[in-house]
């Protein structure tokens, strides 16, 4: 799980670990939700042009794309808790 946070608004935006199997999926509707138009065009064009054979690349690189797409946008990066760690002893 990646979060972010809008230094502007204070919004937090969380990205799942396993965006890749999202994209893997549901392909372009994934980037679409997220707002990432760059890589909704690029993933319909890869996938004209090399026949399909990126619908199985693609989703490799899915959790960078989202990653870079909030820091391009100044969003922050904000450590994610280890659930194993954060949990009070009974």
């Amino acid at each position: 799980m990646m979060k972010f946070q809008n230094p502007s608004t204070g919004a937090i935006q969380e990205v799942s670990s396993m965006a890749w199997l999202w994209v893997f999926l549901f392909g372009f509707v994934y980037f679409a939700v997220k707002g990432v138009w760059w890589h909704v065009l690029g993933w319909i064009l890869f996938a004209i042009v090399t026949l399909g054979l990126s619908l199985l690349i693609y989703p490799i690189f899915a959790n960078d794309i989202m990653r870079k797409h909030y820091l391009s946008k100044g969003w922050i990066e904000l450590p994610v808790e280890d659930e194993t760690t954060s949990r009070q002893p009974d």
